[in-house]
């Protein structure tokens, strides 16, 4: 980013020379701007959505742990109607207390699933985010370099593409924060 305030300061000064060339130096300072802006944006966005993968990442393991220990009381409530004991009320009694234990974890898995889920949503979502801020990034660069081609070749041809661009890139920018 240092390169290109450079560039806008060279640029600047050979605008001094060339008053007419002076809305395309500003063009070039606010698209320098919102290059910067939309980086920042898009980085952010894209931290978040590391974070919630993360998150989600977390939470099915979550799931699948409960999982595994209510396989295993299950399992475990199986065995004791096949293994002869001596007193049969304390196995009934046993297998009571895992069958409870194991529908406490099936309940627990339902909730663990739906936030998972829920999670999985919001990772998205920052993932759509972060796609249309990297191409709202791409456009204002493209614009900014396109403009400064004006400053080199006095022709309004490239300032007017440079505008339409950095349009594009504007919109771009603009439909990530609407994205839902």
């Amino acid at each position: 980013m240092s390169e290109e305030l450079h560039e806008l300061h060279e640029h600047a000064e050979h605008a001094k020379h060339n008053p007419s060339l002076a809305p395309v130096t500003l063009t070039m300072a606010v698209l320098a701007v919102l290059v910067a802006t939309v980086s920042l944006l898009g980085h952010r966005t894209s931290t978040e959505e590391v974070i919630l993968q993360n998150k989600v990442t977390d939470q099915w393991g979550y799931y699948q742990a409960k999982n595994i220990r209510r396989h295993t009381d299950e399992l475990f409530a199986d065995l004791t109607t096949v293994i002869a004991t001596k007193n049969a009320e304390e196995a009934t009694k046993l297998q009571e207390k895992y069958r409870a234990e194991a529908d406490r974890y099936r309940d627990e898995q339902k909730e663990l699933d739906a936030k998972a889920r829920e999670l999985e949503q919001e990772a998205d979502l920052a993932h759509r985010k972060t796609d249309r801020f990297d191409l709202a990034e791409v456009f204002l660069e493209i614009a900014l370099v396109i403009t400064s081609i004006t400053l080199l070749s006095g022709k309004r041809l490239f300032w007017y593409l440079g505008l339409l661009l950095g349009s594009v890139g504007i919109l771009a920018s603009a439909s990530a924060l609407l994205v839902k």
